[in-house]
């Protein structure tokens, strides 16, 4: 009989992994996250009749959960290596939701656990998305909200508040039902704790969804620092996007045409616009360093100079530290400017760590790269006007975009390469990733990508223009500068803080008073 309560267990975690994958990008379904949530913290909680599940198998009971929601998250890393390195990255992942459950299931046997168990959760998401390697915060619960209203927190608190945000209402709502289904005896026997718990499980469902309209209102009135006006200007940018020969990993083989293809869309684009002020190229548009290759440098100015305004140009260089993943500026008059080194830095794609060691179990490793990471302010600027930049996978991280605005940047551009993703999911969720991060700034964004999809997001993560995969393609708007600080971007650093204490200090609460406590008080009596 056990063995069938557990199996329910795990079968109610699948589907909440599954459920929870319908809320990310390009479904965009938010509710299912919250529901998946629910569902999650319903297989680790004390049923049928306050029957405990021990922390061990709770462990598993989450794996499982988390183990169906990446398999369905991330195929779209198989499409540039196979599915072997993509079913490996998913597991290892899950690895993670082992701390997730045991502690979720000591949380769960606390009366108000529920309230709990949203802190948890973001630590260990926290700690997923940090280490090792730097982390792989590309499945964050914050990014399946952008649909929702939740969303609208971010420039309160950033990621880890919407992500606690979206837990708490899902677990809330599961405590509640439960009430309605099932009393436990304990909660008869208290009289009026009943009513108490139904009534701060309605608060929890219902504040964190209240605070994100009353954010999105404040934010409309106001901007999110408080000021009444955060207008500093208003610039025409661009997006090119010039697409790639052809589809796979074979494109890096014909750089050329790609630089071409990038060129010839910024002349089409100088004779439709002809009075632009900013030009962003995606990442990788020229593979081809231009500082080594003349014929390269002088199309990319003979391109700067015919559109007559800046252009950012995703190139690669190499300097005395190594090969460097780099967004060069290029002066309306073809000239260089100032430079963007990618910070954060993809591993096993453009790094390999540890590469002697894995060379053993793959030859995929001979594929990784070997770029240096720069360190830079975050912010180029493009005749005079200083912009943000995060590159491809930089825009996962809470610091990249929060750096660059912090260091002065008035608007955000996050180039990409994602051609060797095809038609996938990949461009679909880092766009969703792109339209928080300009929540959270009060920026407005502009997407570049080489094969799609490229994007114009304003600060309020609306999305106006976006292209389709695999179309040369310009895209060109009126855009918002802005000088404001959100407190996400003033705070945020210290509010995670403060959360991952609560999450880690509340857990070890549980643990200890419902596993250890009664061991060793055992242990001193004899």
């Amino acid at each position: 009989m056990a063995r069938g309560w557990l199996l329910a267990r795990c079968v109610l975690a699948a589907l909440a992994g599954a459920l929870t994958y319908t809320a990310y990008a390009p479904f965009g379904w938010w509710p299912a996250a919250i529901a998946g949530m629910g569902l999650l913290y319903a297989a680790l909680s004390p049923w049928p009749r306050g029957k405990r599940l021990t922390l061990g198998k709770a462990a598993w009971v989450a794996f499982v959960h988390a183990l169906c929601l990446y398999l369905l998250l991330l195929p779209w890393i198989g499409e540039m290596v196979g599915a072997f390195p993509y079913i490996a990255l998913a597991v290892f992942l899950a690895l993670y939701a082992l701390l997730l459950g045991a502690g979720g299931a000591a949380l769960a046997r606390w009366r108000y656990g529920f309230v709990a168990f949203p802190l948890w959760y973001a630590a260990v998401e926290v700690l997923r998305s940090s280490v090792p390697f730097g982390g792989f915060s590309w499945v964050r619960l914050a990014w399946s909200q952008v649909e929702g209203p939740l969303a609208h927190l971010m420039p309160w608190g950033g990621a880890v508040v919407v992500t606690a945000a979206t837990v708490l209402v899902g677990t809330s709502i599961a405590a509640l039902i439960g009430t309605l289904v099932g009393v436990p005896r304990a909660e008869k026997a208290r009289g009026q704790a009943l009513p108490r718990f139904r009534a701060t499980a309605a608060a929890g469902a219902i504040v964190p969804l209240a605070a994100a309209m009353v954010a999105t209102m404040t934010a409309t009135a106001s901007g999110p620092d408080g000021s009444s006006s955060h207008h500093v200007g208003e610039v025409r940018a661009a997006a090119v996007q010039g697409n790639v020969p052809r589809m796979g990993l074979d494109f890096n083989a014909q750089r050329r045409a790609v630089l071409a293809n990038h060129a010839r869309v910024t002349e089409e684009l100088a004779e439709a616009e002809p009075d632009l002020d900013l030009v962003f190229w995606p990442e990788n548009s020229s593979d081809v360093n231009p500082f080594a290759d003349d014929s390269a440098m002088a199309m990319i100015q003979k391109a700067a100079r015919r559109v007559a305004a800046p252009v950012l140009v995703g190139t690669l260089t190499r300097d005395h530290v190594g090969d460097r993943n780099t967004m060069q500026v290029f002066d309306a008059d073809g000239q260089p400017g100032e430079y963007h080194h990618k910070k954060y830095l993809q591993p096993f794609g453009e790094t390999m760590p540890w590469r002697d060691f894995f060379a053993h179990f793959s030859d995929f490793v001979d594929l990784a790269g070997d770029f240096q990471p720069g360190n830079g302010p975050g912010v180029v600027h493009m005749a005079g006007i200083p912009v943000g930049v995060a590159t491809c996978y930089e825009v996962s991280f809470d610091d990249a975009f929060r750096t660059s605005v912090a260091n002065g940047a008035q608007i955000l551009t996050s180039p990409t390469n994602n051609a060797t993703f095809g038609f996938s999911d990949m461009t679909y969720q880092q766009l969703a990733m792109s339209r928080m991060r300009a929540m959270e700034t009060d920026r407005a964004v502009v997407v570049a990508a080489t094969s799609g999809v490229s994007a114009i997001v304003h600060p309020d993560g609306s999305v106006t223009q976006q292209s389709r995969i695999f179309e040369p393609k310009f895209l060109a708007e009126d855009l918002p500068l802005r000088d404001s600080l959100t407190p996400a971007v003033r705070f945020g650093h210290t509010l995670q803080v403060i959360l991952l204490i609560l999450g880690v200090g509340l857990t070890a609460a549980a643990v200890w008073t419902t596993s250890w406590k009664g061991r060793v008080l055992s242990r001193l009596r004899k």
